[in-house]
């Protein structure tokens, strides 16, 4: 019994993995600092920032997608590989919405110092 469930886990994993690298992980974007950059910095990180935002979404779609049809794929998956996938989806999936926060939250701030500074 053990025999097989070994090359049937490697198997998930390696599916997961190869549908892992099928989602393009978005490029972290730099946010100068508000209390020396200029007005036009500012405006084209505003951009930036709200394309970056744009992308990471699309790329948490594409993750629920990949692993959605990794699922349909996938035969006779034992309920711990399924929890592992789902660990593994809900850890991928949590980390780049903190990414995205943290960018989003560093933009805000920047703007804070920009304001002060104009102020």
């Amino acid at each position: 019994m053990k025999t097989q469930t070994i090359p049937v886990c490697g198997l998930a994993l390696l599916l997961f993995a190869a549908n892992a690298w099928a989602c393009d992980y978005p490029s972290r974007i730099e946010v100068p600092n508000g209390e020396t950059a200029t007005k036009e910095e500012m405006i084209e990180v505003q951009r930036s920032v709200k394309d970056y935002v744009a992308t990471m979404e699309a790329y948490l779609d594409c993750l629920l997608e990949e692993e959605k049809a990794a699922r349909v794929q996938i035969e006779n998956l034992s309920p711990e590989d399924e929890q592992l996938r789902e660990d593994l989806l809900n850890k991928k999936y949590n980390a780049a919405v903190d990414e995205m926060e943290v960018i989003v939250a560093r933009f805000n701030a920047e703007v804070q110092a920009y304001k002060a500074r104009e102020e």
